[in-house]
Formats: structure tokens, sequence, C-alpha cells
């Protein structure tokens, strides 16, 4: 009688499988990508995302791209469409936090000088998603332009304070928005009066579908020199009451109109608390600073645990401000 024959299977790991099939889809998207986009796009595997935030901590993307054009843009979002592969809009880094993990998709920034454009036009500017603001706040300076000093100190481009609704010193930036260009995951531009625009605090929830290409900026004419005072002003404040440590700005939003999260966050006695190299500002309390060679794992531990506290001693859920995006 022959004996049985018993067969011992392997049980297959799917997160392995999907790892593999994912990185399949990204190779071919890149290839898409190098026979699709004019020559001097900027386009990396692999690139490392944490010299590209102001906190400076979280891991690589699949891929980063730089579109030289709104053409070249279009076909990017075009293309990860057809593959299925989220993008993600990347500024200038700040309100960030990336995982350890980093980004499994595509990493889009509008870097390229064509979107940095500001064009005078009377009291208004046109604007690309790509300026810096502390760019466009000097050049209405120059243009004598009030209004806008307060953008002088966001460390940002344009695109993120939209996509945010960024302020600072008691203004917005819708405050100072009368049109809005952006473009749909299907490569299609929109412009869009802001009247049309749904805009709340540190938030444009069409933006979170959308990707900003640029807006029309309403300044207000007036003498150079009071212009300049504002913004000298304005940059006293800043760097007296602000980190010099990398940061990704205030990390939560203020749970009442009344209770700043720096003032709640400082009543806890948390000033210094620190975890790793991620660390509760000494200076102001609502900013967590990387004071050597952070992780964003213990950036993130550092965020629960001041949540924890606030939930448990004083009955206040604190909500993050800074966007959180990757894999751990």
């Amino acid at each position: 009688m022959n004996p049985t024959l018993q067969l011992s299977v392997e049980p297959v790991d799917e997160s392995v499988e999907r790892a593999a099939a994912h990185a399949e889809i990204i190779s071919d998207l890149f290839r898409d990508f190098v026979t699709a986009l004019p020559g001097e796009t900027v386009l990396r595997r692999d690139e490392p995302l944490s010299r590209r935030t102001t906190l400076r901590v979280g891991g690589p993307a699949d891929i980063y791209v730089e579109p030289p054009s709104e053409t070249a843009l279009a076909t990017v979002l075009e293309l990860c469409a057809l593959r299925g592969i989220p993008w993600f809009a990347l500024g200038r880094g700040s309100n960030l936090l990336i995982r350890d993990g980093g980004i499994r998709g595509v990493v889009v920034s509008l870097a390229h000088s064509s979107f940095s454009r500001i064009v005078p036009a009377g009291d208004r500017l046109e604007v690309g998603a790509g300026a810096r603001l502390k760019t466009l706040a000097v050049e209405a300076r120059r243009l004598g332009l009030a209004g806008l000093e307060f953008l002088e100190g966001i460390p940002g481009s344009l695109g993120g304070a939209l996509r945010m609704n960024a302020g600072a010193m008691g203004s917005w930036t819708f405050d100072v928005v009368e049109r809005l260009r952006c473009m749909n995951r299907r490569g299609e531009v929109l412009d869009l009066p802001v009247a049309e625009v749904e805009v709340a605090y540190r938030s444009c929830p069409l933006l979170r579908s959308q990707l900003a290409l640029g807006a029309t900026i309403r300044g207000r004419p007036s003498p150079t020199d009071e212009v300049r005072a504002c913004m000298d002003s304005y940059s006293r404040k800043r760097w007296e009451s602000q980190p010099s440590q990398p940061s990704a700005g205030c990390t939560f939003k203020n749970p009442l109109p009344n209770l700043p999260a720096g003032r709640l966050i400082d009543e806890l006695g948390l000033k210094g608390m620190r975890i790793g190299d991620a660390m509760v500002s000494e200076v102001h309390a609502n900013f967590l600073v990387n004071v050597g060679q952070a992780r964003a794992s213990e950036v993130l531990t550092l965020i629960e645990h001041v949540r924890n506290k606030a939930r448990q001693l004083r009955g206040v859920e604190l909500e993050t401000e800074v966007e959180i995006l990757g894999e751990d």
C-alpha cells in the first residue's frame, strides 16, 4: 500500500503580493512619464521627502515630478488616473508631516518657474501657485499695495496657502483672493470667482480634490513706507514669538475662539516635552520642533501625548492643523 503523499503549502503573503503589484504599476507609470513629458521635467524615483519639508522628516515618494507647464501637469494627472495611482501636491513643505514610510504614489510639485509668476494689474496681482508667499508680499510692497503684509511670514507657496486658507496676524489667504484657478483630476482648468469657492478655518474643501494653479490677489494702494513699516512690525513679532528650529508651523488648530492651542499646551506644562528629537517648543507651545534627527514616528507620538493630556486634564479635543500624509 503506497503511503499517502502530503504536500505542505506555504500561505500566500497578500501584502507582499500587493507591494509587488504596486511596484510594477509604478515602474510602468514612470516609463509613461519619461515618454510623455517634455525633457525639462524634473522626474525622480524614490525621492527623499524629508529635505523637502520644513520639519525635515519623512520617507520617500514613489515618484516625484516637477512639470514645466500646465499642459505637462495635465498629462501627469491624466496618466495617474489611467494607472489608478494617487497623486499628492507638495508646495514648500510647511504645515506638512510625512510619515517615515513615505508616500505611495506620485508627488507633484509646482516648483518650475512657469508656476511662480507674479504679474501686476493695477491693484491686483496674477500669481502662480508656486510663488513664495514672502516673494508675493515683497512684490506687493514694491508696488505700494497694502493688505498682503501678513503673507511675508508664512513659510510656503501660494498653492499651499490656498489649500489650507493659511492665516497669520489676524488675516487669511482668502481674504485677499478674487479669483481662483485650479485643475481637476482630468486635467481640466477651472477659473472661479472667490464667491463660488467654499472656504473655512484652515481649509478650502475644493482643493482637497483639485490642484491650485494660481489666483488673482487684491491689494489696496498705500504708501510704500507704510507697507514696509507694517511688514517690519509683523516680522519682529514673528521672530520674537516663534522658534527657529525646523517645524511644520502650528501643529494644532485653536480648539475655541478664546483658547489658542499654544496657550492651552503651555498651561498643561508641556513646553520642552521631548520624545527622541521631537520636542514641544519652549518658545511657542503649538510648535513641535525637530531638535536633531527626529523621525516622523517621534513627532506623531508627541502629538498623541499632547492630545491625550489636553483630553484628560482639560476635556479638550485638539485637532491637528498640520497635514499628515504617507505610511508608517
